[in-house]
């Protein structure tokens, strides 16, 4: 399939690549040795609009579409992956979620000031033994008159500490998908807190922590959409995080992809840059290959999406492969640079790292092979 883009796709990508090569390239190594979370660049990038990108105008969105989103995440990611998978969580999942499922007063509350870049939203759905399989979550949220009582604990959330509204999985039921609600939980309820912040191999600028509820009361206005539908929510936004995860790949890899480029036109061995040898034009030649098929997966995911249409298949798709790609790109990237590419000099190092995580959240990418199947030749 090609892919004309329009003028205001490209006008966007641009004002992306632009935003990121000036506030975001210059302070990501940086970032990534401190773990300072990018809380400046987030709030630029609210006044840009790239934090309520998939939200309607009506709430103060840009209403960009899928594929204009799309582009955007992989420029930023291009830059600074720590701040694309927070842009991903934020507009894919919890803005995607908030718009679709909660009633009017949750959208003004919660979806126009996040749309505006006021604050950050996270997704609580894993536990310290329920990753891949969400429905052995044992959180429980019990009714109590005009609230929840909510105990438990979340793992490995992203912007757990620092986003400022958590949309929550518990079980309101014993057993099965249909006990499984959603409720929109904000740090100043008593009984929720924040546990271990994770020290992590790649994307150090994003915080990855446990969320703690014990005896935490929720009005029952926060449930995001019913009772029991929680797993639908999760799934759907799941679906819509899964591009945003194939597009952060893909901005990983063109990064890597472009400074193998450079490092091979200027390193020189043998009397000759790098670029003249066979060996290292065809690993850059694959690498661009791999780089371009991985563009087109994501651009038909964001299509697909854009169009209203069932797009759990193809964002799954392009999840897992470009995913992969990015480590195969990166690693790639550090055989070109050799010793250089070890060191934390050298931004390959960072890439690797960064690229890493990519195969394994949103869904591992084991369970994206059984989604594709089951679209394909149905559950067993």
């Amino acid at each position: 399939m090609a892919f004309e883009l329009t003028k205001e796709q490209l006008m966007i990508q641009k004002m992306a690549r632009e935003f990121a090569a000036k506030e975001l390239a210059p302070l990501a190594a940086e970032r990534d040795r401190t773990h300072e979370y990018p809380a400046d660049s987030l709030k630029k990038m609210g006044d840009l609009g790239f934090l309520g990108m998939l939200v309607s105008e009506k709430y103060g969105g840009e209403n960009a579409g899928t594929v204009a989103y799309s582009l955007a995440l992989s420029e930023i990611a291009c830059a600074c992956a720590s701040t694309a998978v927070i842009m991903s969580v934020h507009n894919s999942i919890c803005c995607g979620s908030i718009e679709k499922y909660g009633t009017e007063e949750q959208k003004e509350e919660f979806l126009r000031p996040m749309a505006a870049g006021a604050f950050i939203g996270a997704f609580a759905l894993t536990e310290p033994e329920a990753g891949s399989d969400p429905q052995a979550m044992t959180c429980t949220a019990v009714r109590d008159g005009d609230h929840y009582i909510i105990n438990g604990t979340k793992r490995f959330i992203t912007s757990g500490k620092n986003g400022g509204v958590v949309i929550l999985l518990a079980r309101t039921a014993e057993k099965g998908s249909r006990g499984i609600s959603a409720f929109l939980v904000t740090h100043d309820f008593a009984g929720f807190s924040v546990g271990r912040i994770e020290d992590k191999m790649g994307q150090c600028a994003s915080d990855t922590v446990d969320l703690l509820f014990n005896d935490c009361r929720v009005p029952a206005s926060r449930m995001l959409g019913s009772e029991g539908e929680g797993f639908k929510i999760a799934m759907s936004g799941l679906d819509a995080g899964r591009i945003g995860i194939a597009s952060l790949s893909l901005g990983i890899a063109q990064a890597a992809l472009d400074e193998s480029i450079r490092y091979s036109r200027n390193r020189k061995q043998f009397g000759q840059n790098l670029s003249g040898f066979q060996g290292l034009r065809w690993m850059i030649a694959d690498m661009a290959m791999d780089v371009e098929a991985a563009r087109l997966l994501v651009l038909n995911a964001a299509a697909v999406k854009e169009h209203g249409e069932n797009c759990t298949a193809a964002a799954s798709m392009a999840k897992c492969y470009a995913s992969e790609m990015a480590q195969r790109v990166t690693g790639q990237a550090i055989q070109i640079h050799g010793g250089y590419g070890y060191i934390k000099e050298y931004p390959v190092e960072r890439f690797y790292r960064d690229a890493r995580i990519t195969t394994i959240y949103e869904g591992t990418n084991q369970i994206q092979r059984i989604v594709i199947a089951n679209e394909l030749l149905g559950r067993q």
